[in-house]
């Protein structure tokens, strides 16, 4: 099952853009390899989805993966060969707002090089130019 969220303060939002580099979301906080985006994208559930189970195949369920981004987005589509009026179209999908560096999937748990591997297996899964980031050890 896709996700989306359970409650949404407004049906439809409007577009907006996706200015500059992520702020938030663009440091490893749980795991020890992560995905990492390189450029704008809204990311459908879908897409979040396929990248998840691809993951999860490749780690054989071992360790941990945190999904770090959630498609809140409502993103609304008219009809094909649609006049244009009679207001905005029915919300399609959902997507989450990805900006360059914002980190997609964090792995923790497994040995780093399975942990590489699976995240750019994940990767190849996304419309969008990616790379793998590792937590530095500070000793």
């Amino acid at each position: 099952m896709a996700l989306s969220p359970k409650r949404v303060m407004h049906r439809k939002v409007q577009r907006g853009r996706i200015d500059g580099n992520a702020t938030r979301g663009n440091f490893l906080d749980f795991g020890d390899v992560a995905l990492v985006a390189l450029e704008p994208i809204w990311l459908s559930a879908k897409q979040i989805e396929a990248a998840r189970v691809a993951l999860n195949r490749k780690l054989n369920r071992k360790g941990q993966v945190w999904i770090r981004v959630f498609p809140d987005k409502p993103i609304s589509k008219k009809p094909a060969e649609t006049r244009m009026g009679k207001g905005k179209g029915a919300p399609e999908f959902w997507a989450a707002v990805i900006k360059p560096g914002q980190i997609i999937f964090e792995i923790g748990g497994v040995d780093v090089k399975l942990a590489e591997q699976a995240v750019i297996l994940a990767g190849s899964k996304l419309p969008i130019k990616t790379k793998v980031a590792f937590k530095t050890r500070v000793e």
